[in-house]
């Protein structure tokens, strides 16, 4: 394809040269360079390259010098031709562009290139630009392919390559594998209708079932899964009854990307005002990346690893994201000055092992001081805590530190940690998730101090009126009191009602922008504010047996 192009660019040039009295030597030199004499044809254009004395065709000198030189792969010569040409506003500028990003792949620098393919894709010669972007990429390292994706993902050819190029290694990285579905996501086509009526439309994906595992090849009403979508549907039953036209079409991806991938170009999809799920990072990434291309607000209702969406205009998580759960506890933590000797354990979760992280740097930026940071399993739970002198004895008045954190959702991490607190004579408060609550092994109040406090994860605000009546309400429909799970469903839809409006045509993403704190109905409220994930993170105390803000 180069090659046709070139030969088409020399005969465009020599057409648009015909008009012109040309020096003989100027066409001894066009002869040498039709017939390949590369290194004689440079020479014999030098005498025409001054453009004091040529004008325009010192132009068309340079531009037929530097083809010679790259075929000689004289690159930098080439390139110091053609910079200036494609800078210069005349006939032939975005044909010197083209070239010029053919010598800056050759030599390398394929950034400049790039920025070159991306500039000529509105003319006439993208289609040959995307063809020469494809065939370097496909040859360069997948770490220059995924650091760059951001700002060149505009470019057909260079997401092809990277495709093709993650498609090929036996071993994908996180990040890798969430491009590459990313990659596949944005190949399915499925435009938002951009429909203005006074319907909510919300489809629901999640994983009932497992194509790939027998065990779990029938919908399991026990799952947490049913359990959110459970909710879900409560939610939108009830804003039904307030007098709300709102459709609920679900989904089921069953663990299974290709079916996933037939599900998006569903109807239902394109007209959809919100997509809810799925749950697992790489049907997520996914449908997140479909939910960009075709401008429809994607939320994932449960995850808190939300670096992957920050640069997104589409996608948002229900829960605060890690470096909003960091940004909460330590805004917590200066406010109770217990001091500033902190202790961190976590598990070996995704989410806890990268809070972990956001949290060592921001404790460090605000003047805490880290004792000690350690990777938390059933077998040392107990152990953690007697390093830090926080002993079942009076001893315990020698304690290393102030505060403890511990990262875990995990029971088996849990139980181990509330039975040697059990013991404990000291007063050492102890952050752990809000998931620590519902352990129905855990009685707080039966401790003699009071020390463990609850991070929020967008946690049930239990014992108000409204979740009452929405307690007794569930119960009579389905027989059941709503999990934690039940109540996020019912409450994102709340949510999602709380920020959208017919007026505007259901624009969630324009109603957070113009909105700040925003009380829940079932958990305790939502901050949005120039965000894609929600940033109030309260921490609780337990005050006779309530939940009470400690700050």
């Amino acid at each position: 394809m180069q090659k046709i192009f070139f030969l088409l660019a020399f005969f465009l040039f020599s057409l648009q040269l015909q008009s012109q009295n040309l020096p003989e030597g100027f066409e001894r030199a066009k002869v040498l360079l039709n017939s390949q004499s590369y290194t004689e044809a440079i020479q014999a254009f030098q005498e025409f390259l001054n453009p004091e004395e040529y004008g325009n065709l010192s132009r068309y000198a340079a531009f037929y010098s530097a083809s010679a030189a790259l075929e000689l792969n004289q690159i930098d010569r080439a390139i110091g031709w053609l910079q200036p040409l494609a800078s210069q506003s005349w006939s032939n500028q975005n044909q010197s562009k083209y070239l010029l990003a053919k010598a800056y792949f050759q030599n390398e620098q394929r950034t400049e290139a790039l920025r070159i393919a991306m500039d000529l894709q509105s003319t006439d010669l993208n289609e040959s630009m995307q063809d020469m972007v494809y065939d370097f990429l496909i040859q360069s390292s997948t770490t220059f392919l995924t650091q760059n994706i951001r700002e060149f993902q505009d470019l057909p050819a260079y997401r092809a390559a990277l495709s093709n190029v993650l498609s090929q290694k036996n071993i994908l990285s996180s990040d890798e594998r969430s491009l590459f579905y990313e990659m596949q996501g944005m190949g399915i086509e499925g435009i938002s209708q951009g429909k203005k009526n006074d319907v909510l439309d919300i489809v629901v994906i999640l994983p009932f079932t497992d194509a790939k595992d027998p065990r779990f090849g029938k919908l399991d009403p026990g799952s947490f899964t049913y359990e959110l979508f459970q909710g879900i549907r409560f939610g939108v039953r009830q804003l039904v009854k307030e007098g709300k036209k709102v459709n609920l079409v679900s989904f089921d991806s069953k663990r299974d990307l290709a079916h996933l991938r037939n599900i998006l170009k569903d109807p239902a999809i394109a007209n959809a005002d919100l997509i809810i799920g799925p749950i697992y990072p790489d049907e997520a990434d996914l449908v997140s990346a479909f939910a960009e291309n075709a401008k429809i607000p994607f939320v994932h209702p449960l995850s808190n690893l939300g670096d992957r969406f920050s640069d997104r205009a589409f996608s948002y998580l229900f829960r605060p994201s890690v470096e909003d759960l960091a940004n909460g506890i330590v805004s917590n933590l200066k406010a109770r000055n217990w001091g500033n000797r902190v202790a961190l354990g976590f598990s070996n979760s995704s989410r806890d092992e990268q809070l972990s992280q956001f949290l060592e740097a921001k404790l460090a930026a605000e003047g805490f001081n880290l004792i000690q940071k350690s990777s938390l399993n059933p077998r040392n739970a107990s152990s953690f805590l007697n390093d830090l002198r926080i002993l079942p004895s009076r001893d315990s008045a020698k304690v290393l530190v102030d505060q403890v954190i511990l990262l875990s959702d995990d029971p088996a991490i849990a139980q181990p940690t509330l039975s040697y607190i059990e013991s404990v004579t000291a007063e050492v408060p102890i952050l752990v998730m809000d998931s620590w609550l519902g352990f129905n092994f855990a009685n707080y109040e039966m401790l003699e101090f009071p020390n463990f406090y609850f991070i929020s994860n967008n946690s049930p605000h239990f014992g108000t009126e409204e979740m009452e009546v929405y307690r007794r309400a569930f119960y009579d429909r389905y027989l059941v009191f709503p999990s934690v799970n039940s109540v996020l469903g019912t409450e994102l839809i709340y949510w999602l009602d709380s920020f959208s409006s017919a007026s505007s045509g259901w624009e969630l993403r324009e109603n957070l922008k113009q909105k700040d704190f925003l009380p829940g109905r079932l958990t305790w409220g939502f901050d949005y504010k120039d965000s894609n994930s929600n940033q109030y993170v309260p921490v609780f105390g337990l005050e006779a047996g309530e939940l009470k803000p400690i700050n």
